[in-house]
């Protein structure tokens, strides 16, 4: 046993395997697990059960998670599928230097050789040889509004993906998998759609200034005030841009002499804005708490680099929901750990609100956790609210702040009145303030459609990312030349679907991401099931080796429970 092991074991943890001996994972659960993975019988120390205790008490119902490990054969083909592919691009490249094959990819010109490289070598490699090979599967123009169904425009390639020609045809009602439109709100008709037509009439379509000059609209005060009691919240600020929310307030509120503990998979937004700081940006394994405890204990007993003095600010960025992962946040942990070792939480709830909680208020409201005990709380009007922009929600002080010291503030543009309107008018529906129900059927509708498509996905024998009350469901396809493949074989039937490679991705790991919405009847996702399936008998996609219909995972708590003697 080594010394690391001898002392997770003096502290009453405890180092075991699953049923197949797979390693656990950092945080005492192997891949595939729910809260806690079910052990096999041993003898305990007292330190161990009440390790167990601890972190079922902060859980108020099972938190079931599924990531099952890449078959070895399957990962063995997917690294010889990227060498040949690579090994061909070399052959490619060659014949393309001595003008046997025309390239018509952007590069330098002759007399700029001896220039510093404007593109990056790899990632040009990478666009020609192999992005373009399955380019077809990005950038589909549609014709329509992004609901449940939608319209494409239907192209042609001459030229093997370089570029495209419209033919001039359009697909009719392909139904969408795709877009984050999780409670439907998508949409060209309705109480929305006619709040926002009257609203463009009154106040027109841009602002042309910002809001500490001449764009600051009664709308957007009163959008805020509403943001704030939709949160929970002391006050709130709106943003016109989802992706500037990150990479333009965090600058603002990190600088040299802090710290940033940063979930490895946390969205681009908040890695660049964590970069543009200035801070110590440190990274911890993902949805791993062991991980992000041992960098907060280091960073409060060695501070900062060479100096050694204490950071003046340590701060955690997470998601409520990761979008390529499916997955939630241990966001009742992490307020532990927060409360624990005195650091500030920043949440972003890009995904989240609206598609999470009993009463659509994102992940805060999923746990039950109060939302003063996040910070930052962060999210997006581009999802659950078919519209745009972003908010910042905390304490009065806190927003008081980002008014003066914000660049997404100071130097950008205002919201769009009828964007904002539509915001206001989604948010009152949900929130129930519209008179109708219509907000708490459509929670419901995304939570029963999650819950369908995931368990029957999971039946049929396909690999499943993710929780369980996820809307975001990622399929695993791991080749690159089924990533090409399985857009299209999908669309041939229909049902439009994204597909994630690398470098979205590790190399390993390409998948096709599912997003459900309220909007989807149970016929759409019956006719996408039907779909997914036959091009999952067609491309040999089933690769999962659980029982196909049996339960995806042991309830934790009833585990627990039956453990306390």
């Amino acid at each position: 046993m080594t010394q690391n092991s001898a002392s997770k074991l003096l502290n009453g943890d405890t180092i075991h395997r699953s049923k197949q001996d797979k390693k656990a994972g950092g945080n005492g659960f192997v891949k595939n697990h729910c809260l806690f993975q079910q052990q096999q019988k041993r003898y305990r120390r007292p330190a161990e059960k009440s390790h167990h205790a601890l972190y079922a008490s902060l859980y108020k119902k099972p938190f079931v998670e599924s990531f099952e490990e890449t078959p070895l054969l399957v990962a063995v083909l997917t690294y010889m599928g990227y060498g040949i592919l690579t090994i061909f691009g070399y052959l490619r490249d060659f014949l393309r230097d001595w003008k046997f094959e025309k390239c018509h990819l952007a590069r330098e010109r002759e007399e700029q050789k001896d220039f510093v490289p404007l593109y990056q070598d790899f990632e040009n490699f990478y666009t020609r040889n192999l992005y373009m090979r399955i380019r077809d599967n990005w950038n589909r123009p549609i014709r329509s509004v992004p609901g449940a169904k939608m319209d494409l425009v239907e192209r042609a390639t001459p030229d093997y993906n370089w570029t495209f020609e419209h033919t001039g045809k359009v697909l009719k009602d392909v139904i969408n998998m795709g877009s984050y439109n999780y409670l439907g709100f998508a949409e060209n008709t309705g109480t929305c759609a006619d709040a926002a037509s009257e609203c463009t009439v009154k106040y027109g379509m841009g602002v042309c200034s910002t809001r500490q000059e001449l764009g600051n609209l009664d709308k957007h005060e009163e959008l805020e005030k509403l943001t704030a009691r939709f949160l929970g919240v002391e006050s709130s600020m709106v943003f016109g841009m989802g992706f500037a929310t990150n990479s333009m307030n965090i600058p603002a509120l990190m600088g040299k002499g802090c710290l940033i503990l940063s979930d490895e998979l946390n969205h681009a937004s908040l890695v660049l804005g964590a970069r543009l700081s200035g801070a110590t940006i440190r990274v911890y394994k993902h949805n791993n708490m062991q991980s992000l405890e041992k960098l907060l204990r280091d960073a409060l007993i060695h501070g900062q680099p060479r100096t050694h003095r204490p950071w003046k600010k340590i701060l955690i960025l997470v998601e409520g929901i990761y979008s390529m992962e499916g997955s939630i946040v241990r966001l009742p942990e992490i307020v532990a750990l927060k409360k624990k070792y005195k650091a500030y939480l920043y949440l972003d709830e890009a995904h989240s609100i609206g598609a999470l909680g009993p009463r659509g208020r994102g992940v805060v409201d999923y746990f039950g956790l109060d939302p003063c005990d996040v910070d930052i709380m962060m999210g997006t009007f581009t999802k659950s609210f078919g519209a745009a922009g972003g908010y910042i929600g905390g304490k009065k002080e806190l927003v008081d702040y980002l008014r003066l010291h914000s660049h997404s503030s100071v130097y950008a543009t205002s919201m769009s009145p009828p964007i904002t309107q539509q915001i206001i008018t989604s948010m009152k529906c949900i929130m129930g303030e519209d008179g109708t129900t219509l907000g708490q059927e459509r929670l419901r509708q995304l939570s029963e459609n999650t819950t369908y498509f995931r368990r029957r996905l999971h039946e049929m024998g396909f690999i499943i990312y993710g929780n369980n009350d996820s809307p975001v469901v990622p399929l695993m396809l791991y080749m690159p030349a089924k990533i090409g493949a399985f857009g299209r074989e999908m669309l041939k039937r229909n049902i439009g679907t994204v597909v994630v490679g690398f470098p979205a991705t590790p190399i390993i790991e390409s998948r096709a991401r599912f997003c459900v919405s309220a909007a989807h009847t149970r016929e759409m996702l019956d006719t996408a099931l039907t779909a997914i399936s036959e091009v999952g008998d067609l491309l040999q996609l089933k690769y999962s080796r659980k029982n196909r219909h049996g339960s995806e995972g042991t309830d934790c708590f009833s585990y627990l429970e039956s453990h306390q003697d």
